[in-house]
């Protein structure tokens, strides 16, 4: 009788584990579909991890009618769960994250009623990127991608914007990255590995374009940190390559950005604004320390070929005003040719956006 509850347990409810193998795999989703369901690195497992820290038979799950349990069967490196090691036989939930060494999966339960578990999906999804932000700092996982910035007159490509992806499950996009980062106070390191991954894969892009590399608030915090992190990248990539973006809202102290780019100057660094017109326009600063390229926001360029002329005398009125003060106008967003002939029209100098390419890898470019 009990063996025949185990059975309807299994037959009645889809019980999942959902991650990746390797960084470069897409996710997979395995159905435990057997009880005993094993776990290791041998070839007999229900699921073979071929990794060296998995033991060969590391833990087993086991679904009766009362749930789901997971139990550690001494491994060398361990089992946890939502961050946990575990010694004993413990009871998973929909949404648990389930930790064989350093090789993660989310536990899914995917029968059609379940309870909500909104509060414990959410504690579950910061675990995840806790424990994968561990691995994407310690295994440099940054995969750079790279947006083409496109000269208006020419259309040639005259350089690129450095934005950090990844492909560890979880942990995949910047907001992901940033959101871990900052529970541990580390947004600056982030951003840092961002910018020196991104130079050391631009080897593989074409010709010698401009390297544009972003930068956290948190950096301006420490302008002596930042400035030591930049002469680092000089040994990878010549200063006259490199432009730094400086996002608006962090362009509030004109002492500090002028010493800064003081120092930019010195290393042959050049200097942009980022998001220009997202919130409030920093012009005090730009007019006292003026940047080589000012990219204005993609709410200002969304639309703006149906726009009313009131809006495009304005944007045409700042263009001009920016490229009065020797500053090379950017517009960020582009998407239709119908933006892109109105930008041109307004006097844009560049132009980013997806109708010239959205980010990829720099293999991905002629």
């Amino acid at each position: 009788m009990f063996v025949q509850a185990e059975e309807q347990a299994i037959a009645t409810v889809n019980w999942q584990l959902c991650g990746q193998m390797h960084e470069d795999e897409t996710v997979r989703q395995v159905r435990i579909d057997a009880t005993p369901f094993t776990v290791g690195r041998r070839q007999d497992c229900s699921l073979v991890i071929p990794v060296a820290t998995v033991s060969g038979q590391h833990a087993e799950l086991n679904l009766n009618n009362e749930g789901l349990y997971v139990r550690d069967l001494q491994s060398s490196n361990g089992t946890f769960v939502n961050g946990i090691r575990i010694e004993d036989s413990f009871k998973l939930a929909n949404g648990d994250l389930v930790q064989f060494a350093h090789m993660v999966f989310r536990v899914k339960n995917t029968s059609p009623i379940r309870n909500s578990q909104t509060l414990h999906d959410d504690a579950a999804d910061r675990a995840l990127a806790l424990i994968q932000f561990d691995k994407l700092v310690t295994e440099r996982a940054v995969i750079p991608h790279f947006q083409p910035i496109v000269n208006v007159s020419s259309r040639e490509v005259i350089g690129y914007e450095i934005l950090g992806r990844s492909r560890l499950f979880g942990l995949t996009s910047p907001h992901a990255m940033f959101s871990a980062a900052a529970v541990l106070g580390l947004e600056a390191e982030l951003s840092r590995i961002m910018r020196n991954e991104g130079v050391r894969y631009s080897k593989d892009l074409p010709k010698r374009p401009l390297l544009f590399a972003n930068t956290h608030p948190a950096e301006m915090e420490d302008s002596a940190l930042l400035e030591f992190s930049l002469r680092e990248l000089l040994e990878l990539c010549d200063g006259d390559r490199l432009v730094l973006e400086i996002h608006e809202a962090s362009v509030t102290q004109v002492g500090q950005m002028r010493e800064l780019r003081a120092a930019l100057n010195d290393m042959g660094i050049g200097l942009a604004y980022d998001d220009f017109g997202a919130g409030q326009a920093r012009m005090l600063e730009l007019v006292e320390v003026p940047p080589d390229y000012l990219k204005f926001d993609i709410s200002l360029i969304r639309g703006i070929n149906e726009a009313s002329e009131g809006r495009q005398r304005m944007l045409s009125s700042l263009v001009s005003m920016v490229r009065d003060m020797g500053v090379a106008a950017l517009a960020e967003g582009v998407e239709t040719a119908g933006e892109l002939e109105t930008c041109e029209q307004l006097g844009f100098d560049h132009i980013q956006g997806y109708y010239f390419g959205k980010p990829a890898l720099a293999k991905s470019f002629d």
